[in-house]
């Protein structure tokens, strides 16, 4: 006897933290931290053609309804934007690495804690090698391994993220977005 049939959904292979941002800023075009309005939409978009081109075809043909069934699954703060964090649960990230690093520095005063105690040659500013500390330090307090090659990529990822000037190290103000 089958068991109860499941409904069909897309099955994405596992992505990289960089690939991940690769995705977030393709679609977070103005660069505000928002996938929003014509954002979405294209978002969106693209996501029914990978579902249809893996043979995932959902009955309802009216866009509007699957965009609001998808943002009342997925928008957890019904702002009616995507967040990176949101993103982050929707798309299949290796680790969850960046949720990881958002929960670890998630208040403020857990921030400058962080800050300081990263900042270890106090320039005012998290070199790689400091970011490196960082995130290897992250990883083990939620106990996802990792080896040199991968807490390496996680680290030049962070800076692709942050590191707003290209300077290839993060001042106060490029951390606390």
């Amino acid at each position: 006897m089958a068991g109860p049939q499941q409904a069909p959904h897309l099955h994405l292979a596992e992505l990289t933290a960089s690939q991940f941002l690769d995705i977030w800023r393709h679609f977070d075009a103005d660069g505000n931290g928002y996938i929003e309005g014509k954002e979405l939409e294209n978002f969106f978009q693209e996501l029914e053609r990978a579902r249809k081109g893996a043979g995932v075809d959902s009955k309802k043909d009216n866009l509007g309804d699957k965009m609001k069934e998808f943002m009342h699954k997925y928008d957890k703060n019904a702002d009616g934007k995507i967040e990176m964090a949101e993103l982050a649960q929707i798309l299949p990230t290796e680790e969850n690495f960046l949720l990881c690093f958002r929960q670890h520095v998630g208040s403020s005063s857990e921030f400058m804690e962080a800050w300081r105690r990263y900042d270890t040659d106090r320039s005012g500013y998290i070199e790689a090698n400091e970011l490196k500390g960082f995130l290897s330090d992250l990883l083990k307090k939620a106990n996802r391994p990792y080896d040199e090659p991968k807490l390496q990529e996680y680290t030049q990822t962070i800076l692709r993220m942050f590191d707003m000037n290209g300077d290839g190290k993060l001042g106060l103000s490029e951390m606390s977005r």
